[in-house]
């Protein structure tokens, strides 16, 4: 019966039907299905499907976004219960614009797949400066920091960011994208991972996390 239930929130999840999803996520804990099982089998399980489909082009932006909002209605019935069971966010990312740059949406995107993916996500928001990053990485304890710029002549502050977080002695992993960049500019300014889109910066994150 649960997996039946569990799968008919990842189908309205899918869908992007976020009332169905949070009513069907109440029901699976009321018949006490495992918060961890909710989440990872329905909720990120559905996630990973719609991050698939966008990679290929089946789903755009605002399916994604909807299935994103669906996601998180379901989250804030289950994160006091993950807390109290002691399910852990796969990681922690810092993610940000960097300095100069006021351009959100990409970033946005980024930050809704990998919450759907299990992280925990601190947003910095906008025309974030290094040492910003580096006071995330500090207070939070991150694993890897997202950074996103759409224009070129942000692009450098990407390059000044690092080298703060690695004059400031941070064993933390970086993650650059944005339209203007490629992964041989990601290589030049030393970044551990450069995404094209937000479902490939799942991917890299996945992988520089498991490393």
């Amino acid at each position: 019966m649960s997996a039946e239930l569990l799968n008919q929130i990842k189908e309205a999840l899918m869908k992007g039907k976020a009332n169905d999803v949070k009513a069907l996520t109440e029901k699976a804990i009321s018949e006490n299905i495992p918060v961890g099982d909710i989440l990872e089998k329905a909720l990120i399980s559905g996630m990973s499907v719609i991050g698939e489909k966008f990679k290929n082009n089946q789903v755009y932006v605002p399916e994604v976004l909807i299935a994103a909002r669906a996601m998180n209605t379901a989250m804030a019935v289950l994160k006091p219960l993950l807390k109290a069971s002691d399910v852990k966010a796969r990681g922690i990312i810092c993610i940000g614009t960097v300095k100069g740059d006021l351009h959100d949406i990409g970033k946005n995107l980024v930050r809704m797949m990998l919450e759907g993916a299990g992280y925990e996500v601190i947003d910095l928001g906008v025309n974030v400066d290094a040492q910003k990053f580096v006071q995330c990485v500090k207070e939070k304890n991150t694993q890897i920091v997202a950074m996103s710029a759409l224009l070129t002549t942000t692009m450098g502050a990407m390059k000044s960011t690092i080298e703060e977080l690695k004059a400031a002695g941070l064993k933390v992993k970086t993650i650059v994208g944005g339209a203007p960049l490629t992964a041989s500019f990601a290589k030049e300014i030393g970044a551990d991972g450069y995404a094209p889109d937000a479902a490939s910066a799942v991917d890299v994150v996945n992988k520089l996390i498991a490393a």
